[in-house]
Parts: structure tokens; C-alpha cells; sequence
């Protein structure tokens, strides 16, 4: 998508974060949650919603298809649900990084055992 900022690593968004985040009004993310059952929001105090990193993506994909794509509220959710969902992806890449900090970490111990190991002369 054209411009949009980079996500934030935090755990949670309010709704104006991932309206400015999203380039779409606050309004259209609340009618979308209704359309969309992938989009479900943490609602706490006051029923104030809180989008997690998967939603804001989820957004983004929604507005993709519906804007550029050329999609109906129909057809996008049909989209949706043949793709994997972005929480799949989310945690796969999410597993990808912590095993490949997991190996760089065992990789290091590794190296410390074998340099006391190692004679030194």
C-alpha cells in the first residue's frame, strides 16, 4: 500500500492510531468489524477498542482489497477467507525470529564453551 507508515512495535493500538496508521476513518473501522468477523478488537473499559499488530495488518489488507483491488464487502471477505489468516502469518514469522534468536544465542554458548575448552598456551 502507497505511504503508509511502518507499524509501531507496541502491543496495542487505539482506534485513531489505526485510523492514521491505516489512512481510514474511524467510522469505516468500526462498520469493517461488523463486515469483517476477522476483525475483532480487544474492547475493554467503556467499550474502547484496542487493535493488536495482526489487526492493524488485517486493515490494511481489507483496505487493500476493497480501494486498489476493486473488491465488494463480499467479495473481499470471500478473499479473507482463502487466504491464511494474518495472525497465521503473524505468528509464523513471529516463530521464525525467536528460533532464529534461539540458534544465534546457542550458537554463541557454542563458542564460550568451546574457547574454555580450547588449551591456551
Amino acid at each position: 500500500m502507497k505511504n503508509l507508515p511502518a507499524i509501531p512495535n507496541k502491543l496495542y493500538f487505539t482506534i485513531s492510531e489505526v485510523s492514521d496508521l491505516c489512512a481510514v476513518k474511524a467510522y469505516v473501522l468500526r462498520y469493517w468489524e461488523q463486515e469483517f468477523q476477522q476483525l475483532k478488537p480487544i474492547k475493554r473499559r467503556g467499550n474502547r477498542r484496542y487493535y493488536q499488530a495482526a489487526d492493524v495488518q488485517l486493515v490494511r489488507q481489507i483496505k487493500k482489497l476493497l480501494y486498489e483491488d476493486g473488491f465488494t464487502i463480499e467479495g473481499a471477505r470471500a478473499q479473507l477467507s482463502n487466504m491464511p489468516s494474518v495472525e497465521d502469518a503473524s505468528s509464523s514469522m513471529h516463530t521464525k525470529a525467536m528460533v532464529k534468536k534461539l540458534i544465534t544465542d546457542l550458537e554463541t554458548v557454542l563458542q564460550n564453551l568451546q574457547a574454555e575448552l580450547t588449551p591456551s598456551h
